[in-house]
């Protein structure tokens, strides 16, 4: 016996393409059998539970609606009495960053602040980052960059009113979606200066204190000189 599986949109090369939010089918049937064969689905490793009735010489697997949790999943088709028997099918799920829109990033001079994008994409994409329209020049002092293909942050130290302030740009680039962009207005702020906070409270308990024992000393002298 040999098993077989079907797929609406149809396989290239032992793979599946398709879109997010899209639908799937899968389906799985056994090759020259007498009738009877149990089939089981494993989705990645993981035995897939069937409906009564959906797993005897053909079986039907639906995967709705497709997400990115779903891209490079593997659907394997086996004989339950024979495992060697199987036939597998990977699903490769394409989407776009979603980048888009604007966010202001206020920060006190002398600070830093970090500018974060979320390009989690497949395929993956560049990215690159511009200031004003133009790319940025990071050996322009106080900058950085770091992608771990999720997550892309450009990191600012020190900030400065003069350098660092403007409009910022993460732009990705895609062989399926083209450029998609998000936007930064990065705004420099005075320095503000901060009190110590613990000597502060103590100095205003300090001066409460003496108040008290001010007024106390004066109370008892009236006191005194009530009962004369």
């Amino acid at each position: 016996n040999s098993v077989t599986i079907h797929s609406n949109p149809p396989a290239n090369g032992g793979s599946v393409q398709t879109e997010l939010d899209n639908t799937v089918s899968l389906t799985c049937v056994v090759d020259m059998t007498a009738g009877g064969d149990e089939l089981q689905w494993y989705r990645s490793g993981k035995l897939v539970s069937l409906r009564d009735g959906n797993h005897l010489d053909k079986s039907n697997l639906c995967v709705e609606p497709v997400t990115r949790g779903d891209n490079g999943a593997i659907f394997t088709c086996q004989l339950k009495v024979n495992t060697s028997v199987n036939a597998s099918i990977q699903l490769e799920v394409n989407y776009a960053p979603e980048l888009n829109g604007s966010e202001e990033v206020w920060v006190e001079e002398k600070s830093n602040a970090v500018l974060s994008c979320d390009i989690q994409a497949h395929p993956p994409v560049t990215v690159v980052w511009k200031k004003e329209d133009k790319l940025l020049d990071l050996s322009s002092g106080g900058y950085w960059t770091s992608n771990n293909g999720i997550i892309a942050e450009l990191s600012i130290s020190n900030a400065k009113h003069g350098v660092h302030q403007g409009l910022y740009t993460c732009e990705t680039t895609s062989s399926v979606y083209g450029l998609k962009s998000k936007s930064f207005a990065v705004i420099v702020t005075d320095k503000v200066m901060k009190f110590p906070l613990e000597p502060t409270i103590a100095g205003i308990v300090v001066v409460f204190l003496t108040v008290l024992l001010a007024i106390i000393s004066r109370w008892q002298k009236i006191t005194k000189v009530l009962h004369l």
